[in-house]
């Protein structure tokens, strides 16, 4: 397959990948000197980076798992992609071995250093890289974005109580929005997982018990922003609360000042 004949959006194989760049698929950045390309994998499901999608762009995670990423080898060359030459070409990966073809990108902006934790949880500085298509890409399926936060948030079930609420806390306040059927923000799912583990069973603004249990024998509650999302609230533990189906709907309809303080008495909250 030549590299032209790539469908944006289309599924491909790591085989399929390999032999028409001409280069190993180890990592989230695999260059080829042979087609003159580097190949960017933004695998969700093993990946330990936290990229952040903002409609048609991507701040991309640079190279390196552990301690400080330097900017050396592959994250030298996409610093440098606008000047030397070398092709950017991104893939999704949703589920093991499938990789979704987005399209060719490209720098728009500088690389820039922020903080996130390294493979073993400790901090340390990662380059970030603002990437945006050539082409106005494809929007991503609803059930593809469905189906990563479930896998995400089975994952982060299986945490013991501290490392569940460092992640919670450890990921960017907002993980950004994509276009999908409509635009929707990227919810956290460890902030999810740890709310309902602390409500335990019993909605945190009536103080009963969860009305019902999901298939799985857990209690059913549901994980409401105190402040918004789109209002600029942070998708932290802080902000977060879970509620039974009745107290969910009321705070969504009245969200009323005496409930959002009975909240804040309570210690689920933060003083917004």
């Amino acid at each position: 397959m030549l590299i032209e004949e790539l469908q944006v959006g289309n599924q491909y194989t790591n085989d399929e990948i390999r032999s028409t760049f001409r280069c190993s698929l180890q990592s989230g950045m695999n260059k080829s000197n042979t087609t003159n390309t580097l190949v960017l994998i933004i695998n969700h499901i093993k990946s330990i980076y936290h990229d952040r999608w903002f409609d048609n762009k991507v701040h991309h995670i640079g190279k390196g798992q552990v301690g400080d990423q330097t900017m050396t080898r592959e994250n030298k060359t996409l610093s440098e992609s606008i000047t030397n030459g070398v092709d950017l070409h991104l893939f999704e990966v949703f589920r093991t071995g499938v990789y979704i073809y987005r399209g060719q990108v490209h720098l728009y902006e500088k690389p820039y250093q922020k903080e996130q934790l390294d493979k073993n949880g400790n901090p340390r500085k990662v380059w970030v890289f603002p990437l945006e298509f050539d082409d106005n890409s494809r929007p991503i399926e609803n059930s593809e974005i469905e189906e990563l936060f479930q896998a995400k948030f089975n994952k982060a079930q299986k945490l013991g109580n501290q490392e569940l609420e460092d992640k919670a806390n450890n990921l960017p306040d907002i993980l950004g929005y994509r276009e999908v059927a409509a635009v929707r923000n990227q919810r956290n799912p460890y902030v999810v997982a740890y709310t309902l583990r602390r409500a335990n069973g019993v909605c945190e603004l009536c103080e009963q018990p969860a009305p019902f249990n999901r298939p799985n024998g857990k209690p059913y509650l549901e994980v409401h922003h105190v402040k918004h999302l789109d209002d600029g609230g942070n998708d932290m533990t802080e902000n977060a609360v879970a509620l039974c189906p009745n107290c969910h709907r009321m705070m969504h309809s009245l969200n009323r000042k005496s409930d959002i303080d009975i909240l804040i008495l309570s210690k689920k909250i933060k003083k917004i």
